[in-house]
């Protein structure tokens, strides 16, 4: 079920599976991941390899500043949001992404997502997006990625959006000149964002207060909580911190042999919904419960496994000295704690 609708005065989006909160998506009035600026250049920093911009909401953040002089114009997309205090982390790699489709300026070829393998399937596709796709885009460099939803969406639909997407493409690509830092676009709020990635088959409720009426506060409310209950009595505490978030795992009251790792396995398996619900990111470590050395591996693969259908980028750094297993996660979603004060 997808339920839309407001909390604490702001949009908000749930997925639930089989009754239980899977994904969670809350606004604010800090800038939204998406959000594309013309920026001006405003002074590197050498010892980072990047460069401060100056847009119209506040200083960004971009790396990879090869050959941009301070005081040039360009065009640059929010990737996340910033840390308390921190610049706008931003990218140079602007994206126009829809349900079905993601233009790529900049960046040519056709591709279809390798989550569609029938290959008569794919051959089809690729038909449509040579259609849509045909005259030149913005720069005469523009690529083009057929998502995974494309397997059940009709050809109409499937090029309506490309078109849709390339128009916006070109219009916003256009606009890079300017002495004045301005907002192109809005990056997607949480109800766009819920029919753009949240693509499973799924009764819709639209209805005011439906977050009330199909339990979603409630499940929210548990969420103040740094504890997550895991199989077999076993728990997990979230608990962030300034420098990152310290997840720490406990058998409960199971005393056998094998209680470590199956309490590990149930974090390892739960750890990205909850971080995804808690809307945390950047540095986080994870205390698993004793257990063999030898068993570290099929930790390491149940998490690997959990992450690849979580969407959020992150990268799996590995085991520390101390037996802490630390990773790096993308800020693309508002703490929850900002929310629920």
């Amino acid at each position: 079920m997808i339920a839309l609708d407001h909390l604490g005065g702001a949009e908000a989006a749930a997925l639930l599976v089989d009754g239980r909160l899977d994904d969670l998506l809350i606004d604010s009035d800090r800038p939204r991941p998406g959000t594309i600026y013309r920026a001006i250049a405003d002074r590197p920093v050498k010892g980072q390899g990047g460069m401060f911009l100056r847009t119209p909401e506040g200083p960004a953040f971009l790396r990879q500043v090869r050959g941009i002089s301070p005081g040039q114009s360009l065009l640059v997309q929010v990737t996340g949001y910033a840390e308390p205090g921190k610049a706008l982390p931003v990218t140079g790699r602007i994206l126009f992404k829809s349900r079905h489709a993601i233009v790529t300026p900049g960046a040519p070829g056709l591709n279809v997502s390798r989550g569609i393998r029938d290959e008569a399937q794919r051959d089809t596709l690729l038909e449509i997006a040579h259609e849509a796709m045909a005259g030149d885009g913005p720069a005469g460099k523009t690529g083009l990625i057929l998502r995974s939803s494309c397997a059940e969406a009709e050809a109409e639909t499937i090029a309506e959006d490309i078109g849709a997407m390339m128009a916006l493409a070109i219009a916003v690509m256009g606009d890079a000149g300017g002495a004045v830092p301005e907002k192109l676009t809005e990056g997607d709020g949480p109800h766009a964002l819920a029919w753009r990635d949240w693509t499973v088959p799924a009764q819709v409720v639209t209805t005011t207060g439906c977050f009330a009426e199909q339990g979603v506060l409630d499940l929210i409310e548990e969420l103040r909580a740094p504890q997550a209950r895991l199989a077999g009595g076993a728990g997990m505490w979230v608990e962030p911190t300034r420098a990152l978030v310290a997840v720490d795992v406990n058998t409960g009251g199971d005393t056998s042999p094998s209680a470590g790792l199956k309490a590990n396995l149930a974090a390892a398996k739960d750890l990205p919904r909850q971080l995804r619900l808690r809307g945390l990111g950047g540095q986080v470590t994870v205390d698993f419960a004793p257990m063999p050395k030898k068993e570290r591996p099929g930790v390491e693969a149940a998490l690997r496994a959990a992450l690849r259908t979580d969407g959020v980028e992150t990268t799996l750094v590995g085991w520390t000295p101390l037996g802490h297993y630390e990773l790096q996660r993308k800020r693309d979603r508002v703490d929850l704690r900002e929310v629920l004060r």
